[in-house]
Parts: structure tokens; sequence; C-alpha cells
């Protein structure tokens, strides 16, 4: 195994298990490193401190373990059993309720670069770095010993998800078994999910809190679902009694899948009307019909370059809904935007407030779920932010 070395103290995040070693950290290797390569990683007094996979950019390996051991079958085995264990500790996995959830969320279950999301007795794979890619059918070996008997098919989904530098020239499809869309089951309501051609794995397993506690806030209000995708919140506020739901994407075939989870959970249900068009054309043009707003736009900063154009984003969509939602309104704004930190965000939630002039009540503050878990030494994997506010 090729080595690299690291420049004097910049073992110390390594030592507090942080997974990351960043390229302005590296002295030297030993040798050409191609991308995706299982690397040892030696600190300046010549110590091993960890394994991991090579990758070019500001972060230049992602550690998979800080133990000397093989990275083969039994190392992944090991790491999804652990991982399928959490959901089952938690009441995910094997629920008669719910059969959609994530069973591996990257840094956050000791596997940077990998994320696995479940849905019935389908499993999607989805790797974020070159590394995970070159090992996806050892870890879908694993897979299916792990989950044996628990899912029928593998489908791997990663052309969006891997540096398009590498050319890899990936391709979606199954690895393991095949089949068509399927519909799956969130606290008892079921949904589509799209694989196949849909935005990450097909759903947004991130939000099942969130949009269990929007149900009890939803009772005879009027709801308007930005940046809906398939509707899962609109769906939780019918069944929490809201007298009508409007769902807005800019995608038609996110509306199409909306009114067909609509259809699945309430057929025939008049209080439901769905919109494809421009968030903030949306926004300008409606009146003050609403008194429950969901934003929950895609991620405005993808990285930290787009950081200032991101704030800008948050407060402006926020700021027009300040303006537009009727008084007494609740608002659920979100950002998924990991270059985006909570007090960032909160700032300019605040900003959008004091520019409409409203008075503002923060009745929660929100996060992701517990099967999207965040290493404690790998702070960087809280993602979500989110606040239920209270509109005077």
């Amino acid at each position: 195994m090729k080595k690299i070395y690291l420049k004097r103290g910049k073992d110390e995040s390594l030592k507090r298990f942080h997974p990351w070693v960043f390229s302005g950290a590296i002295a030297k290797a030993d040798a050409k490193i191609e991308e995706g390569e299982l690397i040892e990683i030696i600190n300046s007094d010549n110590e091993f401190i960890a394994i991991g996979h090579a990758q070019i950019g500001s972060i230049a390996v992602r550690v998979l373990t800080f133990k000397r051991e093989p990275i083969n079958v039994a190392f992944w085995e090991h790491r999804l059993a652990v991982a399928y264990d959490l959901r089952r500790s938690i009441g995910l996995a094997e629920s008669e309720n719910t059969n959609a959830y994530r069973l591996v969320h990257g840094e956050g279950d000791n596997l940077p670069g990998l994320i696995i999301d479940v849905y019935d007795r389908t499993a999607v794979m989805q790797a974020h770095s070159v590394g995970m890619h070159v090992c996806r059918m050892e870890i879908a070996q694993a897979l299916q010993k792990v989950m044996a008997g628990v899912i029928d098919n593998i489908y791997y989904k990663s052309e969006t998800t891997l540096p398009y530098k590498a050319e890899l020239g990936q391709e979606d499809g199954y690895i393991v078994g095949g089949g068509e869309e399927c519909v799956a089951r969130e606290n008892g309501l079921l949904f589509h999910v799209d694989w196949l051609q849909g935005q990450k794995t097909g759903f947004f397993v991130d939000q099942r809190d969130n949009r269990s506690l929007l149900e009890k806030f939803s009772k005879g209000r009027s709801v308007l679902n930005m940046f809906c995708y398939t509707g899962g919140f609109s769906f939780y506020a019918m069944r929490g009694g809201a007298k009508l739901v409007h769902s807005v994407d800019s995608s038609q075939r996110a509306i199409d899948l909306t009114n067909e989870n609509v259809q699945l959970n309430f057929p025939g249900d008049p209080r439901h009307e769905a919109y494809a068009e421009d968030a903030f054309k949306y926004l300008d043009r409606m009146g003050d019909q609403y008194d429950l707003i969901i934003l929950d736009p895609p991620a405005f900063a993808k990285h930290r370059d787009a950081l200032r154009n991101a704030l800008r984003g948050y407060t402006r969509i926020n700021a027009k809904a300040f303006e537009k939602i009727k008084p007494g309104g609740i608002l659920f704004t979100f950002s998924c935007s990991q270059a985006v930190n909570k007090d960032q965000f909160r700032l300019a939630v605040f900003t959008a407030a004091a520019q409409s002039g409203r008075n503002v009540k923060i009745l929660h503050q929100l996060h992701q779920p517990a099967d999207h878990p965040i290493n404690i030494y790998h702070p960087e994997g809280e993602y979500l932010k989110g606040l239920v506010l209270y509109v005077e």
C-alpha cells in the first residue's frame, strides 16, 4: 500500500479522529497515487495514523480506519452490520409503519463518501468519492450478506455524485436484482420512489421527523409547500387536517409525482392542487391566503465559494414568505447546504424577518433524523438546519 507523509503538526485533527486529510497537510507521497486508491497516512515522526481513499481536491484523503487492517469484504460487512444495528435500535429497520430509511450516512457511519438508502426491498447505493466507486462491488457483496432476506435489489446511482474529472464513464444501474419504481411507506403514508430519474436516491428521507411535526401544526390551516419535490410535506399536512394544500416546484416531473403520491394517500381529495412554477415567481404573485408555509429549497450552496450568494438567496426567499404569510401563520424554513452553518442560516432568516418588520418567534429548531447520524469527530456532517417560526 502506498503512503503519504504529513507535514509536522498536521496530524492533530487525525489524532482527534477527524476523517479528512486536506491537501495542504501533505508533505510528500512515496509514489504517484491514483484517485480512489487505498493509502496509508504517516505523520512526520514516521508513525502510522490511518488508512483512507485518496482523492483529488482540497480533501485529499477520506479516512476509512485508524487501525492497520485490511479493507476487504469482511471490513465492509462489519461497518454495514454496525450501521444496520443502529437503524434497528432506533426502531426504523424492520418497522411496520416505515420501510424507507438511510442505512449508511457517509462519515456519520464511518464510511465517508458512501450513501445507502433503503426503500422497501431495494437499497439505493450512491458513491460520492472515487474510492467508494472502486469498492462498489465488494460493498454490494457485503450488503447482500448483512441484509439477507431484507433486500432483493441493489441499485447503484452515482452518475451525478462522482467527480466528473475522474472520467469514470459511470452509468447508473442495478448491481443486484432489478425492478421498477416501488411504493414505499413512511409513518403509514405511501409514496412512489423514482430512483431511476429522481433527485438524490429518489426521496428525501431526511425530512421524516420534520414532516411528522408539520402534521401537528396543519389542522385547519391553508398550507403552501414550496420546492415540494414529490410532495412529502403536502400529504402529511393533509393527514393533519389542513383545509387546503398547494404544492409548488419548478419541475413538472416533481409535480406529477406529487400528484401521484397525493392520490395514493387521499384519492380524489379536492383540498390539494399542484403547480409547476418557479418558487420566487409564485411567491411574488400569490396573495395572503396561506397561514402555513414550508420552504425546503435545494442546496443554495454546495461549496464554500457559493456561500455569500446562498445566504442572499435564503434571506430573499424567507423575506418573501414573511411578507406574504397571514398573521398568526407558521413558517417551516430549511437549509440543506452543508456549507451553511446553523448560525449563518439563522442570521439569514433573522435578516429576512427584520426586513419584513413582522414579529417572529422561534418555536422549534430542526435538524436531520437519527438515521443521518453525525460523527462526533466530524461536525461538518450536520447539514440539515430548520426553524419553525410563528409570525404575528
